[in-house]
This record gives C-alpha cells, structure tokens and sequence, in this order.
C-alpha cells in the first residue's frame, strides 16, 4: 500500500475497526490509495500496531461501498471508478437531498439561515486558501445542516454511505479552475431559496445543484484518464502542503 500509515494513532478505547475504516477511506475517496493500488491488510495491521482482524473488517466494510474489491487467492485493490457506480450514487443522492430540501423548507428559521451562511463562509475561505479537503469537508457540513434543520438527520447518514464514488470524483473536480465559485453560487440559491419556505422552490435549487455538479463530473469522466488526475491532483496536494 502506498501511504505510510505509521503516523496514524488509534484509540483503544474505540471500535479499532471503525477507525481504521475512516482512515482507508479517506485514503481512497481522497484518491491518496488510487484505484487499483493494492491494499495490503498484513502490511495495514504491522504499520497501525493491530492483528489483523479488524483491518479484515474495516476492508469488508469498505468492500460493501464498492470502494475495494477483493479477487479471491489473489490481491485486495481499491476500485477503480466505474461511471455506473457515480450515475447511481448520484440517482441517490438527488433523490434523497431534493426531498431534504423540501422538508427543510418547511421548518427552517432565522437562525438555521445563518449557520447555513455562516458554513458557506467557512467554505469560501478554505477555497480560498486552496484547501480542497478541508472545502469538501465544510461542503458536506452545509448538506447534513440541511438534513437536520429537515427533522431527518438519518437522510444525511444514507447519503453518506451512498455517494462515495461521487466523493472521489469530486476530490478531482474541486481544484479546477470556476468549480469553487460555481458550488458556492449554487449553495446561496439554494438558502435563498430555503428561506422563502417554499418546497417546491427548494428543492429545485437543490436539484439544480446536483445535477449541474454531476454533468461536470460525467464530463470529466468520459473525457480524461482518472489515473492521470489523481497524480496532478495528489502532486499539487504535496507541494501545497494540503492534507488529505
């Protein structure tokens, strides 16, 4: 496996195999373990200090996301990024975010509209600041704050699980050039639109979101080498000093 590990402190006290299972998957979606690399569980276990039981367990997790797959008597990989996997996690998403919204709409107050404005502050700072981990991280913040302020924080929980191929593909997509203020355009319409308490204009915002967001992810996809993203990707990442 390409990352070193050994930097990584587990706590004992904790599920190991939930924690472990946050640190590959990071590593995956954020493209730092590259589709295709090979996952070594015996080499995972000696760098993290763990038998290798819940190494096993965290990959079986990671397995039922579509993020690794497993070829029986030979080598345990991260998956490559199949489009049909994105299409359906997209299908998703949209489906569960633009019913949020809908929902949101309906129960959303003053305060709820600042902390949703206070979130897209954070985000344009970090995009400023060309930190696209941490960007994607406030990002996903402005999305479950919409799930809670719906009553229905378990929705951002399914979605979570869900859109992990979109995740790795908007790793790729967030450092170029118009994506950043695109997204937060989008997020203003979408509180604008929260704060006139209509569902049905919402969840349009919403949706218009999404689906503008996944027809440049489907470009990308159908136009250039995701290999080949991920190395400029992960080498500006490096030479930035951003973390992922």
């Amino acid at each position: 496996m390409g990352p070193t590990l050994r930097g990584i402190r587990l706590d004992r006290s904790s599920p190991l195999r939930d924690q472990i299972y946050a640190v590959l998957r990071r590593l995956i979606v954020t493209g730092r373990v590259q589709p295709g690399e090979v996952i070594d569980e015996k080499a995972i276990a000696a760098q993290l200090g763990v038998s290798r039981t819940p190494v096993r367990e965290a990959v079986k997790k990671l397995t039922d996301e579509h993020l690794v797959v497993v070829a029986a008597q030979s080598s345990t990989r991260a998956s490559n990024i199949d489009p049909h996997d994105v299409e359906q996690a997209f299908v998703i998403r949209r489906a569960l975010e633009v019913e949020s919204a809908g929902l949101a709409s309906r129960r959303i107050s003053r305060a709820d509209i600042d902390a949703l404005s206070d979130i897209l502050a954070s985000h344009a700072q970090a995009m400023r600041r060309k930190d696209f981990g941490e960007a994607i991280a406030i990002d996903d913040r402005f999305h479950a704050r919409i799930a809670e302020i719906s009553g229905m924080p378990r929705l951002w929980h399914a979605i979570e699980i869900s859109k992990a191929q979109l995740d790795r593909c908007r790793h790729l997509m967030v450092p170029r050039a118009g994506e950043a203020a695109a997204t937060l355009s989008q997020h203003r319409a979408i509180i604008k639109a929260l704060a006139t308490k209509d569902p049905a204009k919402a969840q349009r915002a919403m949706a218009d979101h999404l689906e503008k967001n996944y027809a440049n992810t489907r470009k990308m996809l159908e136009t250039e080498r995701v290999d080949r993203i991920f190395a400029r990707h992960n080498g500006r990442a490096s030479r930035n000093g951003t973390r992922s």
